[in-house]
């Protein structure tokens, strides 16, 4: 999948057949009168051609002696939808790790027992590092505050600032004015 988009942008990729794509957006042209707008040789548009046929945005009929091109608007309509769904654009992550930003961040802010050096002050690495906190909470269990800062205790002796940053932060949620706190999924 990863392939085609690539294909589809590298094609995308250069000025002249972004303009090729603009004129033919309006109107059918033969290859002389593209390369008479556009100022290229003859040969140069038909390269061009070539690549956005393959790619199935541009198509050719015959009209006397000339071939003469068209954008395939439904196709690119088309081809626009299925390159961009949900599920081809989650697909073409599949081989990124999304959680490498995480680990670094946690490295670099942990001691060799996990305890946190410091609590981040920038909010992307605060959230890493809050990310990596609420996993010692189990998910739909209810913990007392005092269990929470027990809890917290173990990876900074600034708990209420921990607690806070994870309610705010919708990693746990909280009843009452201290009364219980839990994770949920």
């Amino acid at each position: 999948m990863s392939e085609e988009l690539v294909a589809f942008f590298k094609v995308l990729s250069d000025a002249n057949r972004l303009k090729i794509i603009g004129l033919l957006a309006q109107q059918p042209y033969s290859v002389e009168e593209l390369a008479a707008l556009l100022g290229l040789k003859a040969s140069t548009v038909s390269h061009h051609l070539s690549k956005l046929s393959k790619v199935g945005l541009v198509n050719a009929k015959a009209d006397s002696y000339y071939n003469v091109y068209q954008l395939d608007k439904r196709a690119l309509e088309e081809k626009s939808r299925s390159l961009f769904s949900q599920e081809k654009m989650t697909a073409s992550i599949a081989d990124v790790d999304v959680d490498a930003y995480d680990r670094k961040v946690v490295a670099d802010f942990t001691r060799t027992d996990g305890s946190l050096k410091t609590i981040p002050a920038q909010r992307k690495k605060l959230d890493a590092v809050l990310r990596y906190v609420v996993k010692a909470f189990k998910v739909g269990k209810r913990y007392s505050e005092r269990q929470v800062n027990e809890i917290l205790g173990g990876y900074h002796e600034d708990t209420a600032s921990l607690r806070r940053e994870l309610v705010g932060a919708k990693l746990m949620l909280r009843e009452g004015g201290g009364g219980e706190y839990w994770r949920e999924e």
